[in-house]
């Protein structure tokens, strides 16, 4: 192998480390935070559940604020992936508005991560901390991307017309955010039956006369 190519392989060897690092101690974060709480979630408890030193956390990302906003950014991302594994961009306005509700709610109890991410929102909501601005982004994006799935729809003729898109995504963000809330507080709340109910009224709400059951 030449010098350069020993220089390349080490260099994304070093990239996938640095990734790792990230990545274990993002889910150490929520690791702590599901399982502690948010005030448990320093830099040596962090560390401590990666397997790292309390140094690295500290190097990466400066602050339990800007681990926080990391985390925040990550949660939504993997967000994204999950929707574009499921095609959602391939369907009609109407049945992406649907899928997107359905796969939320499909998946609102797995791992860590999902309740990690709304305790640290209802304590920042509760603090009246600087993260809110983070949290608040977050939002703005779902509800940016639930919006143009109503714009397609309404473009297509399976959204009704007189439906505000902006108004329409953030109640379905809203509602998202409501049900993520109540889980949190009743793990054993029966998401199954209210996702179908939130299906069907949504379906009733949005849906143009040919696409209503």
């Amino acid at each position: 192998m030449s010098n350069a190519a020993q220089v390349a392989v080490g260099r994304r060897t070093q990239a996938e480390r640095r990734d790792e690092s990230e990545r274990r101690l993002l889910d150490a974060t929520a690791h702590v935070v599901a399982n502690q709480g948010v005030s448990a979630a320093t830099f040596e408890a962090i560390g401590r559940s990666a397997g790292y030193s309390r140094g690295l956390a500290t190097q990466k990302f400066g602050s339990k604020d800007g681990l926080i906003e990391a985390l925040i950014a990550d949660l939504h991302e993997r967000q994204n992936a999950l929707l574009d594994g499921h095609h959602i961009a391939d369907l009609g306005g109407l049945e992406a508005v649907l899928a997107y509700v359905d796969l939320y709610l499909r998946h609102l109890g797995d791992g860590e991560a999902t309740r990690a991410y709304f305790m640290l929102l209802a304590s920042a909501v509760a603090d009246a901390s600087q993260l809110r601005t983070a949290f608040a982004h977050s939002h703005e994006l779902v509800k940016t991307r639930l919006a143009a799935l109503v714009e397609r729809g309404q473009a297509e003729g399976s959204i009704r017309r007189e439906v505000d898109p902006q108004a329409a995504a953030l109640m379905v963000g809203s509602l998202l955010l409501g049900l993520s809330v109540q889980w949190l507080v009743d793990p054993d709340t029966e998401l199954d039956a209210i996702r179908t109910t939130s299906l069907e009224t949504l379906r009733l709400a949005f849906a143009t006369s040919r696409d209503r059951p």
